[in-house]
């Protein structure tokens, strides 16, 4: 394709940032109301996510910051980085309504070294659905090492590249892969014009462009840049209704396929640190 993946993206980010900051599913209003509140999903990764008071962080792509917030909510001196302009106003709001001290930057994650200083982090946290908006893994591993102190640590939530190569919910009810699960130069190209929460609006900027990583490309890209893996974990439930109408709701606002879920790795959980 001859348009820029990034301004593709962004664009679309853009448009619906703050549709997502008013939808009941990111529920803003709730973490000002609750000075205690923690995201679903950083309520998710806690019991593996281990302490992190005192401890400088950074969340790459943080979109509207909640998890970011609720890092900082748990202890940590927190930074939010994310390509789009719209999301980090929200997020900086969010932040002041909220009273927490979180530096918002805007960059691409690819210039995170550049913008925030290397070595500097002792932690890098992403959340799911982050690393399939990016071209090249390889690339990605190495900012997060550039990003963190020796010692410091990665942990990663994503969806399973076994769920990214799914396709919508077929009629026939199988559960089948079409798309890519290996990284591809060109990516996959999407026209919609909702998004991922409930709401009635249709937006304008309708084309974006993903990339699968395979979970042996995540780990073998960490490994070369300088990393050793500490845990990985493959999880049965995934943080939104990935396939509509096939999935139930369970706790912490995840849901899981309703038939024989067994079948499906629907996300991991990926931790490293830094040699």
């Amino acid at each position: 394709m001859t348009e820029d993946y990034r301004e593709l993206n962004r664009a679309m980010w853009d448009e619906r940032a703050p549709v997502h900051a008013a939808s009941r599913d990111y529920g803003l209003r709730r973490y000002v109301q609750d000075p205690e509140r923690l995201s679903d999903v950083v309520s998710f990764d806690r019991p593996r996510l281990g302490e992190v008071a005192g401890l400088r962080g950074v969340h790459l792509q943080c979109h509207l910051g909640t998890d970011t917030l609720s890092l900082a909510r748990l202890g940590a001196r927190m930074t939010g980085l994310d390509f789009s302009a719209a999301s980090l106003a929200q997020a900086r709001k969010l932040a002041a309504e909220c009273g927490a001290e979180i530096e918002y930057v805007q960059a691409d994650v690819y210039a995170a070294v550049e913008v925030l200083g290397a070595g500097g982090f002792d932690l890098v946290y992403t959340g799911v659905g982050a690393l399939c908006w990016l071209p090249d893994i390889r690339r990605w591993a190495e900012v997060v090492a550039g990003l963190l102190r020796p010692g410091g640590r990665l942990h990663l939530r994503e969806g399973h590249p076994v769920l990214w190569a799914l396709p919508d919910p077929r009629p026939d009810g199988l559960v089948a892969l079409e798309y890519p699960y290996f990284e591809r130069a060109e990516g996959t190209v999407w026209e919609e014009d909702g998004t991922y929460v409930d709401t009635d609006h249709r937006f304008t900027n309708t084309r974006s462009v993903e990339w699968n990583h395979g979970l042996g490309e995540v780990v073998t890209a960490l490994l070369d840049a300088g990393m050793t893996l500490t845990a990985l974990v493959e999880h049965d439930s995934v943080p939104w209704e990935a396939l509509p109408g096939q999935m139930e709701r369970v706790e912490h606002g995840e849901w899981r396929l309703a038939d024989r879920p067994w079948r499906l790795p629907h996300t991991y959980t990926l931790q490293a640190v830094r040699r």
